[in-house]
């Protein structure tokens, strides 16, 4: 019986399609919020100049929640890209599948018939992506019934003994269901519906299910389907259980101001002149820079000026010149205090999933708002003395 053997043959195709898209896909999205940072910090700066109950307030709020669908939408994208990494913590998975699959059926003609069991144990997980994963199952179901039904979307703790599943790990997981009585998968189909761009959808784009695939598989866990022509389908996400404790404590909302001197380095002029404009507002002064060499010469030129910088934030990546990457370890060199952040529009690069190991304090992933850039810097200048 080869029957596992084809199995795992079939995972490694399907992975090798995934990662075969991720150079192409990585350098769009990287581009692409690029743009969103402009976009997104600009319309946060002109809503600070409205009042809440206002029209313009409001048209604003909507535009500023149309940059962030198309955020998730590049990070679907980013979700192709060879190497990359979620950014993993403890997460209470109740509240999150409730908010993410309630989300979704907003206006829609379907019902969602939520079975979570008590006691779930939290997981390692990325919150954004698998809170993508959910709208992406429950949105496909929701197509599934387009004159309206019941989805059903339900999780339980199982463990999974050694050998039983040789396409999992070992031990505790969390498993969670999503079904419709829709119209189901063919046969033929099932094989392929975590391929990227296959759809059987006229409006489809064939991103949703390979962009579940490949989060899942990135979070060390499993994704199976069973599905019957006229009667539905059953999607089973499996993910590894975390032996820590979930905290369910929400980042504060307000803007933090400040005070002191940032440098921004950036190659994109109109995402230096938003975050100078962000800076302004939220009470610091800024220097700006278009690469590593300039913003080294600019922190070298502070210093001796007895003045120095109390924050430096630098894009990772510069094309055709020095980036992030290599400008912080030279700046560290000429100042080992220096608090430097990192900002990328490839928010799974390695230095994003883990900043302290390449010298940065912290991070911000672009494209951003002003109330990240206020809560990253407070971190940042908290404990300057």
């Amino acid at each position: 019986d080869i029957t596992d053997q084809e199995r795992m043959e079939q995972e490694l195709l399907k992975t090798e399609k995934l990662e075969s898209l991720g150079v192409l896909a990585g350098g769009i999205a990287h581009d692409f919020n690029n743009i969103l940072t402009a976009i997104l910090g600009n319309i946060s700066l002109v809503k600070m100049n409205f009042a809440q109950e206002s029209e313009e307030f409001v048209d604003l709020s909507d535009a500023e929640t149309a940059c962030h669908r198309a955020r998730d939408l590049a990070r679907q994208l980013l979700t192709f890209s060879k190497g990359d990494a979620p950014l993993t913590r403890p997460t209470a998975i109740t509240g999150l599948i409730k908010e993410s699959a309630a989300f979704i059926l907003a206006g829609s003609k379907a019902k969602l018939d939520l079975v979570l069991a008590d006691g779930l144990w939290p997981v390692e997980a990325d919150s954004g992506q698998i809170s993508q994963v959910i709208h992406n199952l429950v949105l496909n179901a929701d197509q599934a019934m387009p004159g309206g039904g019941t989805i059903k979307v339900s999780a339980e703790n199982i463990l999974v003994e050694p050998h039983e599943q040789l396409l999992m790990l070992p031990g505790k997981h969390v498993r969670i269901s999503v079904s419709d009585h829709g119209v189901g998968i063919p046969e033929p189909n099932l094989k392929k519906i975590f391929d990227p761009f296959f759809t059987t959808k006229e409006k489809g784009n064939g991103l949703g299910l390979s962009v579940v695939y490949s989060i899942i598989k990135k979070h060390r866990g499993h994704i199976e389907v069973k599905s019957e022509v006229g009667a539905g389908s059953t999607f089973l996400v499996y993910l590894p259980a975390s032996e820590k404790d979930a905290s369910g404590k929400e980042p504060d909302a307000r803007l933090i101001v400040g005070k002191g001197l940032v440098l921004v380095m950036d190659d994109e002029e109109k995402v230096r002149e938003v975050a100078g404009r962000m800076l302004w507002r939220l009470g610091y002064e800024t220097v700006l820079a278009r690469d590593g060499v300039e913003a080294i010469q600019l922190y070298r030129q502070s210093l001796d000026s007895g003045q120095g910088f109390d924050a430096v934030i630098m894009d990772l990546t510069i094309p055709g010149g020095m980036g992030g990457k290599e400008a912080v370890q030279k700046i560290l060199e000429l100042d080992p205090s220096a608090r430097v952040i990192a900002s990328s529009g490839y928010f799974t690069d390695p230095v994003m999933t883990d900043h302290q190991q390449y010298g940065f304090l912290d991070c911000i992933a672009k494209p951003y708002a002003i109330k990240e850039m206020s809560r990253v810097l407070a971190r940042v200048l908290k404990n300057r003395s």
